[in-house]
Order: structure tokens, then sequence, then C-alpha cells
């Protein structure tokens, strides 16, 4: 198996982890697709990924269908996606995705953290070239009549790098770039796709001791704690 697998299992615990927040992040990528393109789903391919994300996620449609409305208001706050880098103790890379309506207050909380479990907030690409930013689907396995391999053949057009069997379905993993076309050639091609993503996965990674470790795990926990954080991505070595 590949990066991109490894990197999935080692984070599988701790994605999606507290359901209240997971409800919250659904929500925001709401209010961003419907200012993006629209309440309809038919015609907003953001929209329909968020809504196959909620499924998965076992949030009830009510829910789903209020926040849809909810986004269509005018008045309603719009989120801005705002990527942070910079480095925690002993020299790992991190960055942090988050979705604000006030960007002043992030910038302030995520430099807070940083200060306070001895990091350091970079600038703009002082760590993001160390990751490879990934777009990733997972399918309905009863919907696929071929094995991985000639799965992953079959979609070399989309440059897809892995493509592998999980409890979940079946998970591929391709360039961000290649999203939308993967997206539709699934739709096209009567495909389920259980729920989608993104994901920013390290190029290297770096071995820690014990003690480091838990240097390194103080931030990134004060970093998820914070509501307008959607992900946290590092390059230590998790095991």
């Amino acid at each position: 198996m590949g990066r991109a697998f490894e990197f999935r299992k080692a984070r599988k615990m701790k994605r999606w982890s507290a359901m209240a927040k997971t409800f919250t992040r659904i929500g925001k990528d709401i209010v961003m697709a419907v200012k993006e393109a629209g309440p309809n789903p038919d015609t907003n391919s953001r929209l329909r990924a968020v809504i196959q994300n909620a499924k998965a996620a076992n949030m009830p449609k009510d829910n789903v269908e209020r926040a849809i409305k909810k986004a269509s208001d005018k008045d309603t706050a719009d989120y801005k996606e705002v990527l942070f880098e910079g480095y925690a103790p002993h020299g790992i890379a991190v960055l942090i995705e988050t979705a604000t309506d006030n960007n002043n207050r992030t910038v302030a909380n995520v430099r807070a953290a940083f200060n306070k479990c001895d990091g350091n907030l970079g600038t703009s690409g002082s760590v993001s070239f160390m990751f490879d930013h990934t777009c990733n689907f997972t399918i309905k396995k009863e919907d696929i009549s071929i094995d991985m391999e000639e799965l992953e053949l079959e979609l070399i057009d989309f440059e897809v790098e892995e493509v592998f069997d999980d409890e979940e379905g079946v998970i591929i993993y391709a360039p961000f770039e290649q999203f939308g076309a993967l997206q539709s050639y699934f739709e096209d091609n009567n495909i389920e796709i259980l729920s989608s993503g993104f994901e920013r996965i390290p190029t290297t990674t770096v071995k820690l001791n014990d003690d480091q470790k838990a240097d390194v795990e103080k931030l990134l926990e004060k970093l998820e704690e914070d509501d307008d954080v959607n992900s946290v991505y590092h390059s230590m070595e998790e095991s």
C-alpha cells in the first residue's frame, strides 16, 4: 500500500471524532457551497459533495435542509477558507485549514496556540510545499465490477495515485485538481459516491520519541479544539 493508505489508516480514529464538530463543519461547508453556486444540488457539484458527506456522517436530513435554507438567506454570514502554516516543536511542519467568518479572531487564536506550545506561526508558503494536496472519494463497492488494479488502470487519465479497498468502500486518491473530473466520471457511470474530500499528505515524515511527540500533540490538540479549525496536518510520523 502507498502513502495515502498509511496516512488514512493513521488518521482514521481521529477523523470526525466529535459528532458536534462534524456537524458544525458540514454546516459551514453548506454555507460556502450555497453562497458559491446556489441551493440546488443538481446544478451545484460542491453542494452535492457536501450532502454526500453529511449522509456519510449520519447528519439528519432535516438538519441538512435547514442548513441549506439558512445559507440561502442573504443575511447569513459567509465563511472563508484560510490556510495557516507553521512549525511545532522539534521542527514538525504544521498546516491548519480553517473556515471562518471572522479572520481576525481566527488569526489571533491560531497564533496564541503556537505561542503557548512553543511553536512558530509561519508565512504563506513556508511549509505547504512539504504536503501533497489530494482529493479522495469513497465509492460503493457493489457498483464496481472490476478489481482494484483494473480500476486504477481505468482511472489513469485522472492521475489517480492510489485505489484500495476499505470497510467503508473503495477509496480513490488523486491530485486536488482532479476532483471535479472524477466526481463527474462517477456520476456519469452511475457509481455511488459515499463521501469525498480533500487532504494534505506529508511528502516526508519525522520520527520523534515519546516526549517529543507529547510536545507536538499538545499544539495539535490546542489547534483542533478551535471551532474555526477544520483540519490539522503535520509531518510527524504516526504509529
